[in-house]
This record gives C-alpha cells, sequence and structure tokens, in this order.
C-alpha cells in the first residue's frame, strides 16, 4: 500500500472510530433511559441493567457503522482538499478513481466489521436478550411487585399495591379474581408479601377483607381474615423466551430455510429469504456509501472553504440510496423470487459513486457550465 492510502486510511479510521463511538452513545442513551425505567426501577440491580445494555450494543453498533463510515469519508476527504493535500497528490497523476482507492479499501473494512454482526453477533445477543427478558418476566417481582400501578398478570386478575417496603412488605394490597364462574372476588389487605415456601409462588395477606359478589344474585358477603394464603402460581404465564424469530436464525437456516422452521414462524419463506440476504446488502452498503461520501467531495475541486454543496449533495444521494433499499426490501418480502432485489441498492449506489468519480475527473464539463452560465444573460 503507497504512503499516501496508510496516510488517507489512517486518517479515516480515527474520524471514523470518533464518529462510531459518539453515535453509538446516542443511540445507547436513548435505550439505556428506557431499560433503566423497566428494571431499575421494578427493583432489579444494576448488574441486570449493565447485561442487558451490553446485549443491545451488538444491534445498535450494527445500526451506525454505515452512518459513521459516511461521515468519516465525508469529512476526511474535505479537510484533505481544504488543505490542498488532495491538489498536491493530483499534481503527481492522481486521478480521482486513484485517490478513492483508501476510500474504498476503509469500506471493506467496515464492511467485514459489518458482516460479522449482522451474521454472528446481533443473532446470538437478541437471543440472549429474549432469553433473559423472558426470565424477568416469568419473576413474580417483576410481575407483581410495582408501586402504585394495576397490573393484570392473568385474564380476570387485576393487582395493586400501594408501597413496597425495602423488606419486601406490600402496603395497601388490591386483588380482584373475576376468572371463572358466577362470583368476584375482591381481596384487600394491610399488608402482604410473598413466599416461595412448599413449592410454587404464595401471596400471604394480612389483616384484610375478603368481598365475594355473587352476580347472578348481586349478593355480597364479606369476611375479615388476619392471614390468609392466595396461590397466584397459577396466575403467571409463564413466557418460554428465546422463541425463534427471524433476526435470531442463523444465516444459512433463512437462506435454505427447513419447511418445519417456516411453518413454525407461521412467516413466508419469502420474509427469511429478505431478512437473509438483507445481511449480505448491509455489508456491501458500507464501501458504497464511503466512496460516494469522497466523490462527492472530489467533484467540488479545490476550496479553501468547505465544500458544503457537495455535502448536501451526498447526503442527499444517500437519503435516497435507503429510500430505494427499503422500497427493495418491502418488494422482496411479497415475493420469494424478488429476493435479487435486495442487492438494488447496492449496486445502484456503486454505479452512482462510480459515475461522480467519472465527472471529477473531468473537470472540463464544469468549466463549460461555468462559461455558458457567465455568457447567458
Amino acid at each position: 500500500m503507497a504512503k499516501f492510502d496508510r496516510y488517507m486510511l489512517s486518517q479515516l479510521v480515527v474520524v471514523f472510530g470518533f464518529f462510531a463511538l459518539v453515535l453509538v452513545m446516542v443511540y445507547w442513551v436513548n435505550r439505556a433511559v428506557v431499560l433503566f425505567d423497566q428494571l431499575i426501577a421494578n427493583g432489579h440491580s444494576a448488574t441486570v441493567f449493565l447485561e442487558f445494555s451490553a446485549l443491545t450494543l451488538p444491534n445498535v453498533v450494527r445500526i451506525v457503522l454505515p452512518i459513521a463510515a459516511f461521515a468519516a469519508a465525508v469529512f476526511v476527504t474535505n479537510r484533505l482538499a481544504g488543505d490542498s493535500e488532495l491538489v498536491v497528490v493530483q499534481s503527481t497523476g492522481y486521478s480521482p478513481f486513484r485517490l478513492a482507492r483508501p476510500v474504498l479499501i476503509f469500506g471493506l473494512l467496515v464492511g467485514a466489521m459489518l458482516s460479522v454482526l449482522t451474521h454472528v453477533l446481533v443473532p446470538a445477543s437478541l437471543t440472549q436478550l429474549s432469553i433473559r427478558q423472558a426470565e424477568i418476566q416469568n419473576s413474580a417481582t417483576a410481575r407483581l411487585l410495582r408501586e402504585g400501578t394495576f397490573l393484570h398478570p392473568a385474564p380476570g386478575i387485576t393487582f395493586y399495591v400501594r408501597d413496597i417496603g425495602n423488606d419486601g412488605v406490600m402496603s395497601d394490597m388490591f386483588l380482584s379474581d373475576s376468572r371463572e364462574g358466577p362470583s368476584k372476588t375482591t381481596y384487600t389487605a394491610r399488608r402482604a408479601l410473598l413466599s416461595g415456601e412448599g413449592g410454587g409462588i404464595k401471596l400471604v395477606m394480612l389483616d384484610g377483607k375478603a368481598q365475594i359478589l355473587d352476580r347472578k344474585t348481586l349478593r355480597l358477603s364479606i369476611t375479615s381474615f388476619s392471614d390468609f394464603i392466595f396461590d397466584i402460581g397459577p396466575l403467571l404465564i409463564k413466557n418460554r423466551g428465546g422463541a425463534l424469530s427471524p433476526q435470531k436464525m442463523h444465516t444459512r437456516d433463512l437462506i435454505w430455510p427447513d419447511p418445519e422452521v417456516v411453518a413454525a414462524l407461521k412467516l413466508d419463506r419469502a420474509v427469511l429469504l429478505q431478512v437473509g440476504h438483507e445481511r449480505f446488502s448491509q455489508a456491501l452498503l458500507a464501501p458504497v456509501v464511503a466512496v460516494i461520501g469522497a466523490a462527492a467531495i472530489l467533484l467540488g475541486g479545490f476550496s479553501r472553504f468547505s465544500l458544503w454543496r457537495q455535502m448536501i449533495l451526498a447526503v442527499f444521494i444517500l437519503v435516497l440510496i435507503k429510500m430505494l433499499d427499503n422500497l427493495m426490501i418491502d418488494t422482496a418480502r411479497q415475493d420469494a423470487r424478488n429476493w435479487v432485489l435486495v442487492y438494488t441498492a447496492p449496486v445502484v449506489g456503486a454505479l452512482t459513486g462510480w459515475a461522480m468519480l467519472w465527472a471529477s475527473d473531468r473537470p472540463a464539463l464544469y468549466a463549460r457550465r461555468r462559461r455558458r452560465r457567465e455568457v447567458m444573460p
């Protein structure tokens, strides 16, 4: 690799690392706020919060890497142009295609990282996250111990507790059971706690009342008790977790799916093919968007000022390519024979980048346009 290639590649990697870190932090903070509210507020430890945050990071990184690669290519190329470094290199005979070589190498490196994420890390992290979420949801603490909130852990069951002490004792508990039969039972207690002794999960209510309403006769019976045990184990519907979904499956199983798996997922084979091939197309988009970002700056030639017009053009092209990508993905999900359309955006993007480099290698075209504008009244 030539010295200039190594120099530009090093600049791209450093700036890419900065943009990727910033974007990952922005995405992570937004999701961490929701996780913090769901986990810490419901009595889970900071370790669980950190574990869930770590499991969501691979998918966040997958989203921001192409954006960071595009931003790095635009920033570095614009800085080299502003510092006249590109002018010096072009004076030695480097064409725009030659200048784009380190950008292409950089994009391929980012694409390799995306491949590892999409094919290995993201499916594994989503699978583990689903399992851990199921464990949290299946715990009685997470399902019932929420202060000041009316909960419905099962059909026909309403549960409420005003306050939960540090020792786990609940104050002012309310439980309504209207699942079956002609009667509806409502339990209220000044204090209550959960117990796992004797197998299963029991709700121990202290100093309360049981109100039984016969729906047919509208007769209400009230019974006071000092202590009462209610078995809530059957109410907690177990979430098996780790349920199979296309995002958690191996790429090989998506492209060549087992008919039994397709039937179990209750999805069309076109959806599996779209998800599998999209993993390849997203990795191919990384070098494409990087080259487009650099080519847009090269279109502007030399300028000591920021090439903001070229930057806007690069962003506009990137938006169009992403819109095309979304459209083709939606089309591919409708028919299994349309899976090849998933690669439309990388192909169109590559042709667009090549056309921009070709145009930047012919500055005479811009000189003619300037002269025409000057001659026209």
